[in-house]
């Protein structure tokens, strides 16, 4: 069974490559454009990594972050973001992030994150 990718992010475009991208890996991958349509839509408990945009209308990916940990979930996700943000990362990895990736995203970085921190 493919291993599951839910991307949230509210740049439809980020959201199409990443998904075209992650699909010839082999990834099931589910995208949103905000946090508010992933929880709608995603079981708390349902398996599989995130990729959560930081900067987003509505709840942003720091609140989307928070709101996963107080859930209880142990759900793998990694922060991208456009913005030059020295301390992002540092605060990705210190909220409970398994990684940060700058956008343009790298292909072959984003696969090996997933690869390694995914639970099947």
């Amino acid at each position: 069974m493919p291993t599951k990718i839910f991307i949230v992010d509210d740049d439809e475009s980020v959201c199409r490559a990443l998904r075209i991208l992650l699909m010839t890996f082999g990834f099931d991958v589910k995208t949103f454009n905000s946090a508010h349509s992933f929880f709608e839509n995603v079981a708390q408990d349902e398996q599989g990594s995130l990729l959560l945009d930081i900067h987003m209308p509505g709840m942003d990916g720091w609140e989307t972050q928070k709101r996963i940990l107080d859930s209880g979930s142990k759900r793998p996700v990694i922060f991208i973001s456009a913005e030059k943000q020295e301390d992002a990362a540092l605060r990705a990895f210190n909220v409970g992030a398994v990684g940060f990736l700058q956008k343009p995203v790298n292909g072959q970085s984003l696969v090996g994150l997933i690869n390694a921190t995914s639970k099947n």
